[in-house]
């Protein structure tokens, strides 16, 4: 059952309706955050460089001018480039993996509670600055086609991507995604290659570095505040106050330290497992096609991917959004696979999971454990949250419960 393949057509048909009614929620639940909202959804898009140049500022101060230039609502302007993101996430993403072939394995890794569900489970993640980090990617694996002659994907990182570590600087720890594709497409099988192939990633890696050791101050912080006080009526709250309290490398390391409990290292452990569990199967059941560098130190991609997801550990000593980290993380990871899969760089070895074929393999059992896996649960956004409770209903009866509202 694991290795037989869906019907493509049926698969896209299904999955174009649930990428659509994810993105009718996204922009329902984002308008509704705009007209009397104060979340993360928000706030970190008031970021800007009105005092001055700080992280995560440049669509802060592009959404700014245009609001200012044209008079409009600054609210308004973000409302639009969020969805205008979004939109544009979902229609690269599904035209990402519509041509790869899917089995019941990679259905699980595609709906796993903590992709493309998480967003609109936990709504203070709808819409953060990451979804250009994925935009981003998609687009990097795209140009990185390994049937292609053309170097874009080197002049993408040596331009485009510098501009995501100005939008979102955490971007600079999975640049493990953008150079092990290097290595590969260009088939690198020499140590001294793979450190001439880390030159294109310098512009990124220096912007990364001065952000990181240049904080906001306090009097620009004050001035930014003040613009957006004076020519909006906003308060910089949140993720944009953030920039003053968590400004320095050590704060963000210590901040959270007071929060940490066995109990949460348990449930978060525990999640990481089941969440990346199907993925995490099919990388141990996965080998590269080609001799290249660095891969070659591994006899299938189980602990490659383990190395690459190093970053996620990374981001939870850094902040509290445990939840959001581990959707970051795995939303890398699975881009990532399925453009291995798609540029057929790795071959699937499903022999192991023929040795469970029997008359308890039914398609009803999967579609049981599909449910419930899919739909059952997902992590909350802060460490200090449990595990949410069946988002497969939620979403929707939440969704149609503030519309139905809304007309009364």
């Amino acid at each position: 059952m694991y290795n037989s393949y869906l019907n493509r057509d049926k698969f896209n048909y299904l999955f174009k309706i649930y990428l659509t009614f994810l993105g009718i929620l996204g922009f329902y639940h984002l308008f509704l955050k705009h007209t009397g909202g104060a979340d993360s959804t928000i706030s970190e898009w008031l970021i800007n460089y009105q005092g001055g140049f700080t992280k995560r500022g440049i669509i802060g101060e592009i959404c700014f001018t245009i609001a200012k230039f044209f008079g409009l609502k600054l609210r308004f302007i973000i409302y639009l480039f969020q969805v205008l993101t979004l939109g544009t996430y979902f229609f690269f993403l599904y035209h990402f993996i519509k041509t790869i072939k899917i089995n019941y394995l990679i259905l699980l890794i595609i709906f796993s509670p903590i992709f493309l569900l998480y967003p609109f489970a936990e709504l203070e993640v709808l819409a953060r600055k990451e979804v250009f980090i994925f935009i981003g990617l998609i687009i990097f694996f795209n140009l990185n086609n390994i049937n292609s002659n053309k170097k874009h994907d080197i002049l993408f990182v040596i331009f485009i991507l510098p501009l995501l570590v100005l939008i979102w600087e955490p971007v600079i720890f999975f640049i493990g995604f953008f150079y092990l594709s290097l290595l590969i497409k260009y088939k690198i099988k020499n140590f001294q290659k793979s450190v001439t192939m880390l030159t294109p990633f310098l512009p990124a890696i220096i912007i990364a570095f001065y952000i990181a050791f240049n904080p906001i101050t306090a009097e620009n912080h004050l001035i930014l505040e003040n613009s957006l006080k004076e020519n909006f009526n906003e308060i910089c709250y949140m993720s944009c106050s953030f920039l003053l309290h968590k400004s320095s490398i050590t704060d963000q390391f210590t901040s959270n330290i007071h929060l940490y409990s066995v109990e949460i290292f348990i449930r978060y452990f525990l999640i990481i497992l089941i969440g990346f569990g199907p993925l995490l199967i099919v990388s141990k059941n996965s080998k590269m096609v080609e001799d290249i560098y660095f891969f070659n130190l591994f006899k299938d991609l189980f602990y490659l991917t383990i190395i690459l997801m190093s970053p996620l550990f990374l981001l939870l000593a850094m902040g509290s959004d445990w939840g959001r980290w581990v959707h970051i993380s795995y939303t890398y990871s699975v881009l990532f696979f399925i453009h291995l899969i798609k540029n057929k760089i790795i071959i699937l070895d499903f022999n192991f999971f023929n040795r469970f074929k029997s008359k308890n393999n039914k398609k009803y059992i999967f579609v049981i454990f599909f449910i419930i896996f899919a739909f059952g649960w997902n992590p909350k956004t802060s460490l200090t949250g449990d595990v949410g409770s069946f988002p497969g209903y939620r979403v929707p009866y939440y969704f149609f419960k503030t519309v139905f509202n809304n007309f009364d």
